[in-house]
C-alpha cells in the first residue's frame, strides 16, 4: 500500500513481478520461494542499521540487539552443517568464494577448479571473473564417456601444476561429488581444500548428500537455491581458519552487514532443522528423479544419464534446437529453465546445446509426481511443437490451469509441502 502511494512505477513492477512468478512453472535450478517468515525479516526494520564488524566488536554505537540477531545466526549456521566456525555475513556466494580465496591465497597463487562447461561456477577460474583474473586458473572437467568428475585427470592436473587451492562443487553436475577423495588430491600436494556447496547445501543440511564439512579447509554456500532462504552467502571453516576469514570479509572486503539478510539466514536455519525440512528436500529429489526419467523416456539425453540431486541438465539437439531457443520457447508457454552448456558443448556459452532443469521451487509449492510427470509432458510439447501456436497456447493454457492449483507458499501459508493443495488437485483432475 505503502509502496504504490510512493512510487506507483515500482509498486507496478513487483506486482507484475509476484504474477509472474505466481503464474510460472519455475525450473530454475537456483531459484526457491522463501516462507513468510523469511520474507517478513528480510523486509523489515534491520534494514535501518548499520553495524560494521561483528557481535561485541562493533565500530558503531546501537549494536545490542543486532549482535543477538548475528549470534543466533551464527550459532544456527554452525549446528545445522556442524561446523566449527561460520560467518554469516556475505552477501553473495560468489563474495563468499572471493573472500575464501583472499583469506588463504595471494595474487596469482595457483587455482584447480571445475570447467565452466563441465559443470563448474565462473567463480572456480573462469577467465572473465575476478578468479580467473587474480590468480594463475587450471581447470579439470569430467570423464567423456561418462560425463562424471574424472578424478584420474584432477589428480595430474594437481600433480603438474601444484595449486594452493582445489575448488570441488558446481553448478551444474548431477552426481554426488565424492569429497574424501578431493581431499587426498589436495593432501598429495600440500593444497587447501574449499567445497562449494551452493546448490546442494539443502541436501548436505538434511544429510541426504555426503557433507564436506570437517573434510575441506573452507565450505562456501549461498543461502537460498535448497537451503530455502533469502539471497546471500555464508563461509563455514575449520576453528583454525576463523581469524583469516572473519577479517577478510571486514575490513577487508566488506563494510556494514545486510542485517535484515542475517535475520532472514537465521530464520531458515531455524526452519532447515526441522524433521519437515528433511520430507521437503527428499521430494525435491525423487521430483529430479521423476523428471529425469519422463524426459529420457520421451527420446531426450540427460547428462550423466540421470541425477542424484536437485537439477539434470538435458541435451535439447535432437529437437533441432539450441539452448537459448529452447529456454525462450519455454518461457513463452510459461516455464522458465536456464539454457546451459553440456560437457564437451559444440555451441558458445551463450547459445549452449542444454538446459538446465531443477526441482526446489516446484516442490516448495507442493508439486509431486503427477505434476511433475506432466510438466515433463508439456516441455516436450512446446520443444517439440514450438512454431505451432494453436499448441503452445494449449500448453501455456495448461500452466496457468497447473500453477492456480500450486499458489506459491507465501500465497497461503507457511509451510514446506501443501497437503491441500495436492488434494484439490486430484478432486479436480478426477483421479
Amino acid at each position: 500500500m505503502y509502496l504504490k502511494r510512493c512510487d506507483p512505477e515500482i509498486a507496478l513492477l513487483v506486482e507484475k513481478e509476484s504474477e509472474r512468478q505466481q503464474c510460472t512453472i519455475n525450473l530454475i535450478a537456483s531459484e526457491n520461494y522463501v516462507s513468510r517468515a523469511v520474507l517478513e525479516a528480510t523486509g523489515s526494520f534491520l534494514t535501518n542499521k548499520y553495524a560494521e564488524g561483528y557481535p561485541h566488536k562493533r565500530y558503531y554505537a546501537g549494536c545490542a540487539i543486532v549482535d543477538q540477531i548475528e549470534q543466533i545466526a551464527i550459532d544456527r549456521c554452525k549446528q545445522l552443517f556442524e561446523a566449527e566456525h561460520a560467518n554469516v555475513q556475505p552477501h553473495a556466494g560468489s563474495q563468499a568464494n572471493m573472500a575464501a580465496y583472499a583469506a588463504l591465497l595471494n595474487p596469482g597463487d595457483t587455482i584447480l577448479g571445475m570447467n565452466l562447461l563441465a559443470g563448474g561456477h565462473l567463480t572456480h577460474g573462469h577467465r572473465v571473473n575476478f578468479s580467473g583474473r587474480w590468480f594463475t586458473a587450471v581447470q579439470y572437467g569430467v570423464a567423456k564417456d561418462s560425463e562424471l568428475l574424472n578424478f584420474e585427470e584432477i589428480a595430474l592436473l594437481a600433480a603438474k601444476h601444484k595449486p594452493k587451492l582445489i575448488i570441488a562443487g558446481a553448478s551444474a553436475y548431477s552426481r554426488i561429488i565424492d569429497f574424501h577423495k578431493f581431499r587426498m588430491i589436495a593432501d598429495d600436494v600440500g593444497a587447501y581444500l574449499l567445497v562449494d556447496i551452493a546448490h546442494i547445501a539443502g541436501l548436505v543440511a538434511a544429510k541426504l548428500h555426503p557433507s564436506p564439512v570437517g573434510v575441506a579447509d573452507i565450505v562456501t554456500s549461498t543461502t537460498h537455491k535448497t537451503l530455502r532462504g533469502p539471497r546471500g552467502g555464508i563461509i563455514l571453516s575449520k576453528k583454525d581458519y576463523e581469524e583469516k576469514i572473519d577479517k577478510t570479509i571486514i575490513p577487508g572486503m566488506q563494510g556494514g552487514p545486510l542485517l535484515h539478510i542475517i535475520a532472514a539466514k537465521a530464520v531458515a536455519f531455524k526452519e532447515a532443522m526441522d524433521p519437515n525440512f528433511v520430507d521437503y528436500q527428499k521430494q525435491i529429489l525423487t521430483n529430479a528423479k521423476i523428471l529425469a526419467s519422463c524426459l529420457q523416456q520421451k527420446g531426450y539425453r540427460i547428462v550423466t544419464g540421470g541425477t542424484d540431486n536437485h537439477l539434470l541438465t538435458v541435451d535439447i539437439r535432437n529437437k533441432k534446437m539450441n539452448g537459448d531457443m529452447a529456454q525462450n520457447a519455454l518461457e513463452k508457454v510459461g516455464i522458465t529453465v536456464n539454457k546451459n552448456c553440456i560437457p564437451f558443448d559444440p555451441e558458445k556459452p551463450w547459445i549452449t546445446s542444454g538446459i538446465r532443469l531443477g526441482t526446489p521451487a516446484i516442490t516448495s509449492r507442493g508439486m509431486a509426481k503427477n505434476e511433475v510427470e506432466e510438466i515433463a509432458h508439456l516441455i516436450d510439447m512446446t520443444l517439440s511443437n514450438y512454431e505451432n501456436h494453436l499448441i503452445m497456447k494449449a500448453v501455456k493454457d495448461r500452466v496457468t490451469q497447473l500453477t492456480a492449483l500450486f499458489p506459491i507458499p507465501n500465497a497461503l501459508q507457511d509451510v514446506i509441502m501443501t497437503d491441500c493443495l495436492k488434494t484439490v488437485f486430484e478432486v479436480f483432475s478426477g483421479s
